[in-house]
């Protein structure tokens, strides 16, 4: 314990994201813990003079809760790389990669990891028509959280962007995939468990994620047929390798069992600084495993790292 207690951990959260909200829960939830686990800890809300503050600070390690750009997708991991701090969660390269989703997929096919079929289309163009046939969903090409993902069903006589799309002037349109909501946590390259996540609306969005009045009912270990779940173990663990991942991260998966007898298994997304709140899925799947949550955080905290 004296040990932990010699090792002063800066805990980054908030920042100027979309998802700020999500990271302060998270970032504060850590730091408690982190606490609790005999480490010095300061709390560190992001602002653009985060280099001043990190040099008056001094930390040995930054345990890094942010969400979405600027702090998930590189950009932090490269700054504590020149400052030579080291950071829980993936490097540079593995973020950016991670947090766009068509860079990622091309990686995920190259290894043959299946991922819904899809393609990047210019806002304009969707406002104009049907850029596939309905049901298809539209995802901002780099943001978390399932913020700004939209689902256009059968029947649909129009698509649901009217200029109202704040995420850039590209998106990215897929097949929408029907059946269960799976997602699988890897820690230090291994997979935890499977989780399904079941939803009265059938969609796990961030209102599900993160809403105290969520009715999304996280089911762990997911009630699948034994070739299914060692399938999205497998997955999970070959995605988070080809990104070059590392820590802790989560995959999502949604897994068609309507027409085939054992169904179809497909890869969403890896996000490599997963929600860490009191509703999050790889805290839950680590207490599945008899890991609690001050465990979890300071085993992320003991294998930070920098690139180099």
């Amino acid at each position: 314990m004296t040990g932990r207690i010699d090792t002063h951990v800066a805990v980054l959260m908030g920042g100027w994201s979309a998802e700020r909200e999500v990271s302060l829960t998270s970032g504060k939830a850590c730091a408690k813990a982190l606490r609790q686990a005999g480490y010095t800890v300061t709390e560190l809300d992001m602002d653009r003079d985060l280099p001043a503050k990190l040099a008056t600070l001094k930390p040995d390690v930054v345990f890094n809760a942010l969400h979405g750009p600027i702090g998930e997708d590189g950009n932090v991991q490269g700054l504590l790389n020149i400052m030579g701090i080291r950071y829980t969660h993936s490097g540079v390269m593995a973020s950016a990669i991670a947090m766009n989703k068509p860079a990622a997929k091309q990686l995920f096919a190259g290894v043959g990891l299946r991922c819904p079929e899809g393609r990047i289309v210019g806002k304009k163009d969707v406002v104009l028509q049907h850029p596939m046939q309905p049901p298809y969903v539209l995802k901002p090409i780099d943001e978390g959280s399932s913020i700004g993902v939209r689902i256009v069903q059968k029947g649909s006589n129009a698509p649901l962007l009217n200029g109202d799309w704040p995420f850039g002037e590209e998106v990215l349109v897929e097949t929408y995939i029907p059946g269960r909501e799976l997602t699988v946590g890897v820690m230090s390259g291994k997979a935890m468990a499977v989780t399904e996540l079941v939803t009265e609306d059938g969609f796990y969005d961030y209102e599900n994620k993160y809403t105290a009045d969520s009715r999304t009912t996280h089911v762990v270990p997911a009630d699948l047929p034994k070739p299914v779940y060692e399938q999205a173990m497998h997955m999970a663990e070959a995605a988070h390798a080809v990104l070059g991942c590392r820590g802790v991260t989560r995959s999502d998966f949604r897994y068609d069992d309507t027409e085939a007898e054992i169904g179809t298994l497909y890869l969403l997304e890896v996000n490599t600084q997963p929600g860490m709140t009191p509703m999050s899925l790889v805290p839950e799947q680590a207490a599945h495993l008899g890991i609690s949550f001050a465990d979890l955080v300071a085993k992320m905290v003991e294998e930070a790292q920098c690139d180099f």
